[in-house]
């Protein structure tokens, strides 16, 4: 799957068959579907997840736990908007 078909599968009623945890999560904030995505993700424990969990506290204006998470993932907080945040967060999970 390449990001165009992510993005296209946007419109379908659920993510792709063959996304990875981490896609999934995207895929539903993406919906709107913040609480989802986040109870899909926050007790995962590696690094990915960590991005992933970053990504949703910061989008939710929650800054201190989003820097939380995102040391916990390696990262800093990105400057870009919050789509290329998530538009970069998909291509890294593809």
């Amino acid at each position: 799957m390449d990001f165009a078909k992510f993005q296209e599968s946007l419109t379908q009623a659920a993510p792709p068959a063959q996304a990875s945890v981490y896609l999934q999560a995207m895929w539903l904030e993406a919906q709107g579907k913040w609480e989802e995505a986040h109870a899909l993700i926050q007790d995962l424990p590696d690094q990915k997840a960590a991005w992933v969990h970053a990504y949703l506290h910061r989008k939710e204006g929650d800054l201190w736990n989003a820097d939380y998470w995102y040391r916990r993932a390696n990262q800093k907080r990105p400057s870009v908007s919050w789509q290329e945040e998530w538009q970069q967060l998909v291509l890294a999970f593809l």
